[in-house]
């Protein structure tokens, strides 16, 4: 007899088996329902982390150019190579490939990369041609990426500098009209949303988030030309005179605009490093200084604004030297007695301080301040100085008489150069301005008639008894106001000088004001008249021929200039050959 088998029942296993299996089938599908609908944002915004970027686009800086269209600073396309950390760890062979790429140290290489290996963005090299951008990206080494930027360019280099000034790497202006107009000039930046593959090449423009604006172009009142001129003429006599610094200010008497403006030392806004701090400052509107006898022409005119003086009242400045306040001032001649135009041609101390003690010392605070000593031009230059004109409520019998003679007040040259310039403008100031077009504030600051009497005296100071005969422009009236002035120290004053002239030509009808100061000429000759006035003389030259500006003498011009041949020579009944007012009548 066969013994019974037992038969296991396996149908709970079963049911177990598929219970399980079961919860895993629901397990994927509530975890495929959170994937795709609960949490999808988030895991979207993970995967699109892994492939989607937002980049910048680049965009340009606005153009500067002179009054006459021509770039004075424009930015070019430059690419920048970057790199990855995390990425480029990862690919450790390639670090020497990179760096002789870069032309760089590997060490230093490695020790940059290690240090921000925590980062997703390090720049490796700025500004870059796109050329060697190229080859570097061409390596396909994991991790290294380019990215467009621009650079600011200057085609005039040192010329230009002082007025310009420059911009960081960023683009982003640091000095000059490049900081002050930073706002006008500087472009928004897009950005753009694209696709990247694994190694990093953008191989899909998904959105353009906010499309680039480029900077405005900026025309300045500055002529390149009369730039370059004043330029020259500058550094030309710093090295014949070994002097340390000195600026040049021209100009439009009319208008206010600033037609040059140039410093020395210079420097090449360029040049990455930017050269020594001194010489990029603007000294025409950062520095001031004692203006010395170049302010004689603002004590005469206080003097005849009183109405106790004309330009002929006899001064007696014997015997050649006076004493206030227990200091003694002394002419550099004897010049016995004089009248204000004449103070003014051989530039009298001891006849200036006796205009001063027939005034009250605040009416001549007052013409001062009129004329703009002692405030901002309003030029908008960053850093411009104010100059310094103390309250008259300060000023002694002493503080009074110096200020008479140019100490006790200091100046820049911009300044100088607008109170000059509302002289030759019929006694109408116009605040200076840099850019083309713009027409700066205007105020009467003294009568019309006093205007043009100062214009005649002025004029005597170029002529055969004056102190600037070097300043003389041939065919042309030149008015103007030499200045010496020693330099101040703790305790006194030293004896290293500042040289000075303030010009205006043409006298008959001024359009150009050009100050120039020389700061201490070391050689043997020191005085304006001697180291300043013949940069005017030199530069107006030419500036004029460059400006079309027709002669307003003729008779020195046709003695100076050799007729041509077949060109009729006689006097017409005015004096004045008709051929040649054809030839230099306005074009």
């Amino acid at each position: 007899m066969k013994p019974r088998t037992h038969r296991t029942d396996t149908r709970p296993r079963l049911y177990a088996l598929a219970a399980a299996l079961g919860l895993c089938g629901a397990a994927l599908v509530v975890r495929a329902v959170d994937l795709q609908f609960v949490d999808s944002q988030f895991y979207q915004q993970q995967g699109d982390a892994r492939f989607l970027r937002d980049l910048p686009i680049a965009t340009s800086r606005g153009t500067i150019t002179d009054r006459n269209g021509e770039p004075l600073a424009v930015s070019s396309p430059v690419e920048s190579i970057w790199v990855n950390p995390k990425e480029l760890m990862a690919s450790r062979s390639r670090f020497a490939e990179l760096a002789t790429a870069l032309n760089i140290d590997q060490a230093v290489l490695e020790a940059r990369i290690s240090q921000r290996a925590d980062r997703e963005f390090v720049y490796l090299r700025r500004h870059m041609n796109p050329d060697e951008a190229d080859s570097i990206l061409a390596l396909e080494i994991p991790g290294v990426y380019s990215q467009r930027e621009f650079r600011r360019f200057y085609p005039q280099g040192e010329v230009m500098a002082h007025v310009l000034g420059f911009t960081n790497i960023d683009d982003q202006g640091q000095e000059g009209l490049e900081l002050a107009f930073d706002d006008w000039l500087a472009g928004e930046p897009g950005l753009k949303r694209v696709i990247r593959d694994r190694r990093g090449r953008i191989v899909e423009n998904v959105d353009l988030i906010r499309p680039a604006e480029p900077g405005h172009d900026l025309t300045l009142s500055i002529d390149r030309r009369l730039q370059y001129l004043a330029y020259r003429e500058l550094k030309t006599a710093i090295l014949e005179n070994s002097a340390s610094s000195g600026s040049v200010v021209a100009l439009d008497i009319k208008t206010g605009e600033i037609l040059a403006m140039v410093n020395q030392p210079s420097f090449n806004p360029n040049a990455r490093d930017g050269g020594e701090p001194a010489a990029r400052r603007n000294r025409a509107v950062t520095d001031v200084f004692e203006p010395g006898s170049v302010i004689k022409a603002f004590t005469v005119t206080a003097a005849l604004e009183t109405g106790k003086f004309s330009p002929d009242t006899p001064i007696e400045t014997a015997p050649g030297y006076i004493t206030v306040g227990g200091h003694t001032v002394h002419d550099i001649s004897y010049f016995g007695t004089v009248s204000p135009t004449r103070l003014l041609t051989k530039s009298s101390n001891v006849a200036s301080i006796k205009l001063a003690a027939e005034m009250s010392a605040e009416h001549m605070h007052d013409v001062l301040y009129r004329f703009g000593f002692g405030r901002t031009t309003g030029s908008g230059f960053p850093g411009e100085a104010a100059g310094v004109l103390n309250s008259p409520q300060s000023w002694g019998t002493l503080e009074k008489a110096t200020i008479a003679f140019g100490y006790g007040v200091s100046v820049t040259a911009l300044q100088l150069a607008q109170a000059y310039a509302a002289i030759g403008n019929q006694g109408v100031m116009v605040s200076p301005s840099f850019v083309h077009g713009n027409r700066g504030e205007q105020r009467t600051v003294i009568d019309p008639h006093l205007a043009k009497q100062l214009m005649a005296m002025l004029e005597t100071v170029t002529g055969p008894e004056g102190s600037a005969k070097t300043a003389r422009v041939t065919g042309f009236r030149v008015a103007g106001k030499t200045g010496t002035s020693r330099q101040a120290v703790a305790g006194g004053y030293q004896k290293r000088y500042i040289s000075l002239f303030a010009g205006l030509v043409p006298a008959s009808d001024p359009r150009f004001a050009v100050v120039v100061m020389i700061n201490d000429p070391t050689g043997s000759n020191y005085y304006g008249g001697q180291v300043a006035a013949p940069v005017f003389g030199r530069m107006m030259e030419a500036a004029l021929r460059v400006m079309d500006v027709p002669p307003d003498n003729l008779q020195q011009w046709l003695a100076a200039v050799p007729p041509e041949p077949g060109v009729d020579q006689t006097i017409a009944a005015d004096g004045v050959p008709d051929d040649l007012l054809r030839a230099v009548a306005p074009r």
